[in-house]
């Protein structure tokens, strides 16, 4: 298995994103230092075993042989399994735990707050997902999502989260995020028309910042990855704590 502190502006694989010329995917940077990983998985993916957006940074898995895309791939599967039928607990403990850090537009009302609903590509523009809820009319073939948030500080127009995903789905957190309202400070994708952004704030204020994992030889391993120097000056600039 390799970890990648992944930084903000690189694509992680070119599937489905407009790449200028000669630009670079965090895919081409590992196969020029591991070849092999050409043997692993399917072309233009290879072992990459999850995606973050381009400018998302932070931890990202990938994984060396077959074997074991296979076996990270069944485990992201079952935990999203065993959560969608609240039911098999020691999945949940030995299988894999993604948080990351947002600042979001608003005063979040709650404390803590789960966003449950269904997700699926929005017809009115094929780059976005779109929340549907779980029993609407439209929502044959979309997917389950799953995101939880507690909030770690409160800002005078923004509050801090820390975000949970149990399930994997494509913009899971910025799609849900804004349909509650309180977009990401700086998505231009998912915000609304004329949302305020922190001064500075060049990118969307999104870091992966947390990954448990059980590895095929049974060890479950946490890795962890400090805010990126621009985020933690945006939080400075409005006062953190």
């Amino acid at each position: 298995v390799l970890i990648i502190d992944k930084p903000v502006g690189l694509v992680v694989f070119p599937e489905g994103e407009n790449l200028k010329s000669g630009e670079k995917t965090i895919i081409d940077l590992l196969l020029e230092k591991y070849p092999e990983l050409k043997n692993v998985g399917k072309p233009l993916r290879y072992g990459i075993v999850h995606r973050l957006d381009k400018d998302t940074s932070g931890i990202l898995l990938v994984a060396k042989t077959n074997e074991s895309l296979i076996f990270f791939q069944k485990q992201f599967s079952a935990v999203a399994k065993a959560l969608a039928d609240k039911k098999n607990s020691q999945t949940l403990e030995k299988g894999v735990e993604k948080r990351y850090i947002a600042l979001v537009e608003g005063n979040v009302k709650n404390d803590y707050g789960t966003i449950h609903t269904l997700i699926g590509r929005a017809q009115s523009d094929k780059r976005k997902q779109k929340v549907y809820l779980l029993n609407e009319p439209m929502s044959e073939g979309k997917r389950e999502a799953i995101t939880k948030y507690k909030v770690l500080q409160r800002f005078e127009d923004y509050t801090l989260l820390e975000v949970k995903i149990e399930t994997g789905r494509r913009h899971q957190i910025r799609c849900h995020l804004s349909s509650i309202h309180h977009p990401i400070a700086g998505d231009k994708m998912y915000g609304f028309k004329n949302s305020p952004v922190p001064k500075g704030l060049t990118r969307q204020f999104l870091h992966a910042a947390y990954l448990k994992i059980q590895l095929p030889d049974s060890q479950i391993k946490e890795f962890k990855s400090d805010l990126p120097e621009d985020l933690k000056q945006i939080l400075e600039n409005l006062g953190i704590n």
